[in-house]
């Protein structure tokens, strides 16, 4: 069960949002909306999993930071969407499994195959948090903005409606 903590508005490059706060009791996961979502469908919808490389490092071994640059540009220019944020580092294993893939990504490896090759799992995250968010604001249908089909099935499994995938890399 998740828990809306705190919210606030939040001055971006792409407009104000608003920051939602949530817990699950272990993890805090961040929601940031663009427009009114309570029953609206097709809402531009991201799901972005923490990467200390991209985002703090500005590292160019991975495309997270353009990942998330892009679709807060896609939902600015829709008027209404959210980015769900999670803390889910390296596809879920953390940030040491990610600095072990490192070396195998290099060889020509995806991200996925070099997780496995380093003894982790290809993708260890869980998107149970995200779909209870979307319940909790409310959205009927999203349109998910992601080069990973495999998200949709994550989504589905948590009853929530996806009618799209709008690839952003």
């Amino acid at each position: 069960m998740i828990e809306r903590l705190a919210e606030c508005d939040l001055n971006t490059h792409y407009g104000q949002f608003h920051e939602y706060l949530y817990y699950d009791g272990r993890k805090e996961t961040i929601a940031m909306v663009l427009g009114e979502l309570e029953g609206a469908s097709e809402v531009l919808c991201r799901l972005h999993s923490s990467c200390l490389h991209g985002h703090a490092f500005n590292s160019l071994e991975c495309s997270c930071r353009e990942e998330m640059a892009r679709s807060q540009e896609l939902i600015q220019e829709s008027g209404r969407g959210i980015i769900i944020w999670m803390d889910q580092e390296g596809k879920g294993n953390g940030h040491y499994a990610l600095l072990k893939s490192i070396a195998y990504k290099r060889k020509g490896l995806t991200q996925a195959e070099a997780y496995e090759a380093a003894g982790f799992d290809k993708d260890a995250r869980d998107f149970k948090a995200a779909a209870e968010i979307l319940n909790d604001l409310g959205v009927v249908s999203v349109q998910l903005l992601t080069s990973n089909p495999a998200k949709v099935e994550f989504l589905e499994r948590y009853k929530i409606n996806v009618t799209g995938i709008k690839k952003i890399s």
